[in-house]
Parts: structure tokens; C-alpha cells; sequence
């Protein structure tokens, strides 16, 4: 398997490793609400917050880079330019969460610009050649 297919896996365990964070803000609000646990996250302020809209972003900017990658790949686009766009996507959502949770804004924003630029890019990358 290449590595750009690898990347959309390897972009899924991001998703759900950016819920552990949330998991434990949670829990830290006196014990994790199995029943209703939006309820309990819409409690959430200060990191667990953050961490709640990390996880979130993650979850919207999984969909696009997936398509984006088997676009890409059903297209014919060089695979040193995917291979390079899916790393920089993959190093983006690994230091999301964690500029995020740290409330950096502008650099979250940067970090995200990367990203979104990173599956433009995948997007695009067919008409390269």
C-alpha cells in the first residue's frame, strides 16, 4: 500500500486519538456522562473546550483530505507530490490538537492553513502531471 493510501488510516487514528483529551476534561468535570455525553461536553470550558473544538476540526478535516487523497490517487497525480502533501497534512493534524488545547491561537491558525492547503493541494496535484 503507498503511503498516501496509508495516510487517510493513519488520518482516522488522529480523529479518534484527538478524543482522548476530551475524554479526560470530561472526566475531570466529576465523572465521564456515558449517557449523555454532549450535554456534559457543552460544559466544557478553558482546554477541555479546546480540546472539544480540536477534536471536532478533526473530525470535518478528515472527509476532505480522504477524498482528496483518493482523487489524487484515482487520477494518476505524481506520487512524490502526494506522498509530500500527505505528510504535511498528517504533521499538521498531529500538532492541531496540541497548539489548540495549548490556546495558541495564530499559530492553531497557521497549522490549519497547512493542512487545508495540504488537501487543496491533494485536490489539485492531477493537473500537475
Amino acid at each position: 500500500m503507498s503511503f498516501p493510501l496509508a495516510s487517510i488510516a493513519i488520518a482516522f487514528v488522529l480523529v479518534l486519538l484527538t478524543k482522548a483529551p476530551v475524554g479526560k476534561a470530561m472526566k475531570e468535570l466529576g465523572q465521564y456522562d456515558n449517557a449523555e455525553p454532549r450535554v456534559q461536553q457543552a460544559q466544557l470550558t478553558g482546554w477541555g473546550g479546546r480540546a472539544l473544538a480540536a477534536h471536532l476540526n478533526s473530525i470535518e478535516a478528515f472527509p476532505p483530505f480522504a477524498a482528496a487523497v483518493l482523487v489524487a490517487h484515482v487520477a494518476g497525480a505524481d506520487g512524490a507530490i502526494m506522498t509530500g502533501l500527505c505528510a504535511a497534512f498528517l504533521l499538521a493534524r498531529v500538532a492541531y490538537p496540541v497548539v489548540y488545547i495549548a490556546g495558541k491561537g495564530a499559530l492553531r491558525s497557521a497549522v490549519w492553513g497547512v493542512g487545508w492547503l495540504s488537501t487543496l493541494g491533494l485536490f489539485l496535484s492531477p493537473l500537475l502531471g
